[in-house]
This record gives structure tokens, C-alpha cells and sequence, in this order.
């Protein structure tokens, strides 16, 4: 929703899938719902956000690749196990995918020498969109939280 927000400020035409349509999102942001093979092959560009989950593993596949309009930008800033690594290489270097922006990746960090270092079609950024100090600051606060918890009840509040 953050995305379509940010994107809908400059009058640029949002559509969407997920696995559980949101007619409650569709309304609010002004964007559409499309089925997803119809997205992938309309798509300039194809933001990925979603869970990763074993059902959702490795959902951008060859398969999936090969349904994405000649051309588009493909964006994971979900998480890394969600793409083939392989299978994007092959559709970035068939110019079937125009280029990538990635902030994931399914082997973190990604080693120096990968092939996705080397291409000229990809940007690669590190994974820290957490990293405002406001954030920081609430994370600082809960660890805090949490020792003085276990301290005073002998059970921290957020267990990990």
C-alpha cells in the first residue's frame, strides 16, 4: 500500500495481485486488482512484496518469468527466497526484463562476485529499510522493554 501511495502521487496507474483481494485497499488508493498472469504481461513494472512462505518460495520462477511483458523492471524489496536467482539472470540476460532493483537476496549477503554484480541492468542495494532512527530509536526502546521484563517477571515481552 506504501508503494501504490508513493506512486499514485505521480498520477501513475497502479494495479495489483495478492491471494486475498483487498476491494477495501482498491477503494482508498484508487487502483485495480488484476488477475495475475494479466498483470505480469501488462506490467511496465512489477514491484514484489509479498510473504515468503513455502508455498511462496521461488514464486518468480522461469514459468512466471516468461509470462512478464518483454521489457518490464522487476523490484523485490520483499525477501530474496521469493525469485529464482537463476531463472531472473536468464530473463535479465534474454531482454525479457529490461532490468532489476533488488534489496534481497536468496544467499545474503550476496557474495561480491555474483553474476547479479556484474550486470549493467541491476541495482542491488542492501536490505535496510528499517534504518530511520526512528525505527532504530524503537527498536533501541523495545530491546530495552524487554530485559526489564525479564528481569522484573523472568519472561521477556517479545520472544524471538
Amino acid at each position: 500500500m506504501a508503494i501504490a501511495r508513493r506512486l499514485k502521487a505521480f498520477d501513475i496507474e497502479v494495479a495489483y495481485w495478492s491471494r486475498r483481494r483487498k476491494p477495501e485497499v482498491e477503494f482508498a488508493l484508487g487502483i485495480e486488482y488484476m488477475e495475475l498472469d494479466s498483470l505480469l504481461s501488462s506490467s511496465d513494472f512489477i514491484f514484489l512484496t509479498m510473504a515468503l512462505t513455502p508455498e511462496t518460495r521461488w514464486f518468480f520462477n522461469r514459468e512466471r518469468f516468461a509470462k512478464v511483458k518483454r521489457g518490464a523492471y522487476f523490484i523485490n524489496v520483499a525477501r530474496g527466497g521469493l525469485v529464482d536467482t537463476d531463472a531472473l539472470i536468464e530473463a535479465l540476460e534474454a531482454g525479457v526484463l529490461a532490468g532489476a532493483a533488488l534489496d534481497v537476496f536468496d544467499v545474503e549477503p550476496l557474495p561480491a562476485r555474483h553474476k547479479l554484480a556484474s550486470m549493467d541492468n541491476v541495482v542491488l542495494t542492501p536490505h535496510i529499510g528499517s534504518a530511520t532512527v526512528e525505527t532504530r530509536r524503537r527498536m533501541a526502546e523495545l530491546a530495552a522493554e524487554n530485559v526489564v521484563s525479564f528481569f522484573r517477571t523472568g519472561r521477556p515481552i517479545y520472544a524471538v
